[in-house]
């Protein structure tokens, strides 16, 4: 009788098909950085599937539109027009696609702006690998995935305590560099120090502030603290 249910079985065969090994999830990542796209591969590409890669805006939307994964793994800024831009232009025609934002950044703006854009959660790139495969995984199924600290950006969001809107509105009128200087002038950073920390002039320091205070309507370093403060950028 045990001979019966061995490999010549019909039920047998299928114990390996009906088990508890789910399917292996499709992934794409898009990060401007190729050595941390490898690093990222090495690390989660024993349990899923990365079937594509972007650097930039445009590859990001030709990827996604080309693989139709499970799950894109999106950086925030991005040449081309940042992680935003590609998801409005993505979600415009494919509303069922999911993202998970995966940056280095953990700043309310990052945070709430690609919440607010359609991504589906957002950790940062300090997540270990089979935590960010569990993210991965649950974003996959419809669940909201956010790093601990990144959670109280949403949902002081939600709560009003920070004005969606003016975060960005405001900061959509800042370049990348721009934002990089706010924070640091608003974290109490010298404009020699940022000069160093950036690796540019501090003449250079020196406009790129004047243009911040130009363009958010400030007057002067103290106004500019406040506002980055009350939006919890620092």
């Amino acid at each position: 009788m045990s001979e019966t249910t061995t490999e010549g079985s019909p039920d047998s065969e299928q114990t390996p098909n009906s088990g508890s090994a789910p399917r292996r999830l499709r992934v794409v990542l898009i990060d401007d950085h190729a050595m941390f796209r490898s690093g990222v591969k090495a690390e989660i590409g024993r349990l899923v599937d990365v079937v594509g890669e972007g650097h930039d805006v445009d590859s990001a939307v030709e990827v996604i539109g080309r693989t139709k994964p499970d799950v894109t793994l999106l950086d925030v800024h991005l040449p081309g027009g940042g992680g935003i831009a590609v998801l409005k232009e993505v979600l415009a025609s494919d509303p069922e696609a999911k993202f998970l934002g995966l940056s280095v950044s953990d700043a309310a703006e990052d945070v709430i702006g690609v919440i607010r854009a359609g991504a589906r959660g957002y950790v940062t790139k300090s997540i270990k690998p089979d935590d960010l495969v569990d993210a991965i995984r649950r974003i996959s199924e419809g669940d909201a995935v956010f790093s601990p600290r990144l959670a109280g950006f949403v949902l002081d969001a939600f709560s009003g305590s920070i004005d969606i809107a003016s975060v960005d509105e405001d900061l959509d009128r800042l370049s990348n560099r721009e934002r990089e200087v706010l924070r640091l002038i608003a974290r109490g950073y010298a404009y020699k120090e940022v000069a160093k920390e950036l690796f540019i002039s501090i003449k250079t320091v020196e406009t790129h502030v004047s243009s911040v205070l130009r363009k958010l309507q400030l007057s002067n370093r103290h106004q500019l603290t406040r506002w980055a403060t009350d939006r919890k950028l620092v």
